[in-house]
């Protein structure tokens, strides 16, 4: 019989190899963030931990240890006990944690052992790791050299990204297109959660020897996900391929990624009927966010080019019209936005073209390491 495996302090192997947690935390807390190899398996429900928190506000630890295991005792405990019997077992390679590892994580680890089953935690528990994310994340990016592919709403920026093996995607990790019309099925992670994978990201490609990145050009905000400032300050500064496609490419990538995929999207979750009212509503919701930028008069036009699209959609298949509003759209409202930011840049920027020639110049030639010095 092998000997029981020790708790660890190994956070970089947690992440880097992906070994699965279980986070015996309220929802509450896993839900405010939380790590990708990790579910939730909690020893108290979100009422349950209110109401001993409570407890130890008014009278002290003592009460609140004996209020806990009045909430959690018999059938509730052999359930959520047998939870954790199965992650163990199906996971024999992976931990437990709490807030701190401390009374949760013990208190778990006491009653595995008392059903046979002898199971590590994470010492210092969800706070240590959190902490020693945060810390890797800002090492990194002092550490690592960044070139920022640029150009305007349409021209398929993530698509070249994927096209470069030394890329970091965060529109990817912050599951959002990054404008205003960027939301995706699934929603956002919350900003911790965020900031965990962009770190994790980061340990991998690293791990690989990798320090030189293409990233996309973005805000300081990617939906309601916020760049660290140090990232973002260092991509103001940082060499710029400048991705440039005619007008008409743009719109058809646009009508791709907004209109096909979006659709296909919330079909694949909602299902037919409730997919389309779904991709329709957000579409108009996004429309409604720019409103007051728009103005409007321009506004109301292009709502009425939008709803006739979606009826003609809707009743007949046909997407078309569309392509309409997107030019429109396109033209005069994302152009002359991307273009007054642009005259900022200039002197930023190494290379232009399309993404054919962008990639055949940079993508597997090596020269996009070389540009991270400049």
């Amino acid at each position: 019989m092998s000997a029981p495996r020790s708790n660890t302090t190994d956070f970089r192997r947690l992440f880097l190899e992906g070994i699965p947690m279980m986070d015996v935390r309220a929802p509450i807390e896993f839900n405010k963030g939380a790590f990708p190899n990790s579910i939730n398996a909690p020893i108290m429900n979100d009422i349950e931990r209110a109401k001993v928190g409570t407890c130890y506000k008014q009278k002290g630890h003592e009460e609140a240890v004996k209020l806990g295991h009045q909430l959690v005792r018999g059938k509730v405990r052999e359930e959520r006990t047998q939870g954790w019997i199965d992650f163990a077992t199906n996971n024999p390679e992976g931990y437990l944690y709490c807030f701190r590892g401390g009374e949760r994580s013990h208190l778990a680890q006491a009653w595995l052992k008392e059903a046979g089953i002898e199971y590590p935690l994470v010492t210092g528990g969800y706070k240590a790791m959190r902490t020693w994310l945060i810390e890797y994340l800002e090492e990194s990016i002092a550490a690592c050299h960044f070139v920022i592919l640029g150009g305007k709403t349409g021209t398929g920026k993530t698509r070249l990204l994927h096209k470069f093996p030394e890329h970091i995607d965060l529109e990817g990790i912050a599951n959002h297109r990054g404008s205003s019309f960027g939301r995706r099925v699934g929603g956002q992670p919350s900003q911790i959660d965020f900031e965990n994978n962009l770190a994790i990201q980061f340990l991998r490609f690293r791990e690989q020897g990798l320090n030189s990145f293409l990233l996309e050009d973005e805000s300081k905000l990617i939906g309601r996900c916020s760049l660290p400032q140090t990232l973002k300050d260092k991509m103001e500064q940082a060499p710029i391929l400048l991705l440039e496609e005619d007008l008409e490419t743009r719109v058809q990538i646009t009508f791709e990624e907004y209109i096909d995929q979006n659709l296909k999207d919330n079909i694949a979750l909602h299902g037919e009927e409730l997919g389309f009212e779904t991709f329709a509503q957000d579409l108009i919701a996004s429309l409604g966010r720019i409103s007051k930028r728009l103005g409007g008069l321009r506004h109301q036009e292009l709502l009425d080019i939008m709803e006739r699209a979606l009826s003609d959609q809707r009743e007949r298949g046909d997407s078309s019209l569309h392509r309409e509003w997107i030019r429109i759209l396109l033209n005069d409202y994302y152009d002359p936005m991307y273009e007054y930011q642009l005259g900022n840049k200039q002197g930023r920027i190494v290379a232009r073209g399309n993404q054919h020639e962008l990639a055949e110049q940079f993508a597997a030639s090596g020269a996009l390491t070389k540009l991270t010095v400049l």
